[in-house]
Parts: C-alpha cells; structure tokens; sequence
C-alpha cells in the first residue's frame, strides 16, 4: 500500500510566551517549552481523505506545518509523495495548503492578481498561468468576481479563491486547515461537496483536513485521527473511532410503562410521551435483543418500537478526550 503522507515519531515543542510582567520581573529565567507533539506516528493512504480532529492546543496545526515544511520538527521524520519534509522544494511541488488565514492574501490586488502573483512563486510555466487561472477560477465558481479587490470578498469567496491558490501547481495532495470554520451553512455545504465530488472524487487527490466539526468529518473522511494533547490516541474509519470504548448494545424501544423491572440492560435515559415513553437501554454484554423482548413481553409490556442506537463521532470524540485527562490524572 503506497502512502502520500507519513510521520514517525514527530516531536516540537515552543517556548512559551511570557507577558511583559514576567519578563520584567524574571528577566534570565529559563523559557519554559509548551509539547506541541509528543512521539506522533500517521499514514495517509494515497487518494483518501483523512481528517484530524482534536480540542484546541491538541497539535493539529503544528502537524499540517510539519508536513508541508512550514516547521522543522525536533524529533521523528516526516515524508510527502516520497520526499522527506526536509526537501522542501521538492515537498511543495506535491502539495498544496489550504488555511483561513486571509492575511496571506494582498488585499488591494484582485482574485486573478493574486493567483498570478502566487503563480509566479510556484513556478508555473509563465505561458500557462493565465489558462491555468481561467480554468480553476471556474472550478471554484469565481469567474464574474475575479477582477475585484481581494478585500470586499465575503469569507466563502476569499476561502474558494485560497482554495484555487493551493490548485495552482495542480499538486497531488492538498492539506486543508479549517476550510469552513468561517462559513455560513450554505457555503460551507458547497465546499464539502466540491472538496468530495471534484477534489477528491474526480481528480482522484490525497486529502488531510484538520477539523472541529465533526458533521463535517462524517461526510468527508475515509479515516480519522484524533490528537489530544499532542498523541495520536485513535486512528480509523469513522465506524471504528465511533465504537471506541463502547463495548454495550445500544437499543431505543417505545413502551407504554413509566418504569421498567430490573432485567438483562440498563436504562440509560427515558423520553416520557403521551401514553408511551422512549428507553434507551444498553443490554448487558451477556445479552441478545431477543432476550430482551422476551424478558419485557413474559413482564407484560408492550414495545411499540425498537430501533438499534449507534455511536455517534460527538460521544466517541468526548470518550477519548475523557481518557486522555483521566490518563494525566493518574500520573
């Protein structure tokens, strides 16, 4: 299996700031140093989309700037289509960055002005920039708004024209930094689409993108890694990082009790109704849904409905993040 993306044990680590106070009062003191990433291993299959999620500080940016040689790390190695990170004339040839970081823009030059300015930088041939420009400001559906100042742009226009930026060199893999966060619900249903069907569906490109929005990471993502203070803790499907740490069957039925006897399950939380009333019940490991009818109907109630509840990204995202703090109490 051919990988566009790996790292092996990457560490870094920065000072810490330290307010004027601080400074004024403890001028020598020794900098203190904050863990950014702390021993991370990660794969990326070629052509698959792989999210990174992880509460704030975790370490997912730092590690999207290793990959494209923003950042050197201070321990384990890093490699893109081949090319260790350290390369990074030949990394940037196969890679493409995409952040929200507007201030990277001019913001007086047009949308045309600026790909050509950045062109020029990635080293398109100079015969083919206007074409290519052309063809990529139609892809992210700019055309009519090309030649306006960067600067009266809405936030998904300015995101569609960064997008277009990071295609210029047409590169192979794209690393995607929170393309929505600044999105209205629209814009950013748009982008998912054309980051599923065109980027990755049609051109075929490896995709890691660092996101909070976990609806986001269903739709999109073939695999998922979850960073929590700078450790990769889970890395998988979005059906296997779901299951993480559930080890109960999960069932919803409608019943027309207020309470139910003690039997093969827990009762994990109770919806009441008009005349009948929802249960979410966990049955014990020993247990099969039969059982369970069997116990309530030889118990005379009735179930009206019986749906299988599967585990959520939100839950199982809280489950690991939840370790990870018990884990540090522990030590």
């Amino acid at each position: 299996m051919k990988y566009a993306i790996e790292g092996h044990g990457l560490e870094k680590s920065f000072v810490k700031k330290r307010g004027f106070r601080e400074m004024l009062r403890r001028p020598f003191a020794k900098p203190e140093r904050v863990e950014a990433l702390c021993g991370v291993d990660l794969a990326v299959r070629e052509g698959e989309i792989f999210a990174l999620l992880g509460p704030n500080g975790a370490g997912k940016t730092t590690l999207l700037k290793i990959f494209s040689s923003l950042v050197l790390p201070d321990g384990g190695y890093a490699t893109v289509a081949g090319y260790d990170t350290t390369q990074e004339n030949l990394v940037k040839r196969h890679l493409g960055l995409v952040t929200s970081d507007e201030r990277s823009f001019y913001w007086r030059l047009s949308a045309r002005q600026n790909l050509r300015f950045f062109a020029r930088l990635y080293d398109v041939p100079g015969r083919q920039i206007d074409s290519r420009i052309d063809t990529l400001l139609a892809r992210v559906d700019m055309v009519d708004e090309a030649d306006r100042p960067f600067s009266g742009y809405s936030s998904g226009m300015k995101q569609r024209i960064a997008i277009a930026r990071a295609l210029l060199h047409d590169p192979p893999i794209l690393l995607m930094d929170e393309p929505t966060s600044s999105l209205d619900p629209a814009s950013a249903r748009k982008l998912r689409r054309f980051i599923l069907d065109e980027l990755n569906g049609r051109d075929g490109k490896t995709i890691v993108l660092a996101s909070h929005n976990l609806r986001e990471v269903e739709m999109l993502a073939h695999r998922v890694g979850i960073l929590v203070a700078g450790k990769m803790r889970e890395v998988g499907t979005v059906d296997e990082v779901r299951r993480w740490g559930v080890h109960q069957r999960r069932y919803q039925l409608t019943l027309a009790v207020d309470t139910l006897p003690v039997g093969p399950f827990e009762v994990l939380a109770r919806e009441t109704g008009e005349g009948r009333n929802r249960f979410l019940l966990a049955l014990e490991a020993s247990a099969e849904l039969p059982q369970l009818l069997d116990f309530l109907h030889a118990s005379g109630i009735a179930v009206f409905g019986c749906d299988r509840v599967e585990p959520d990204l939100e839950d199982a995202f809280g489950r690991i993040v939840d370790a990870e703090g018990a884990g540090k109490e522990g030590e």
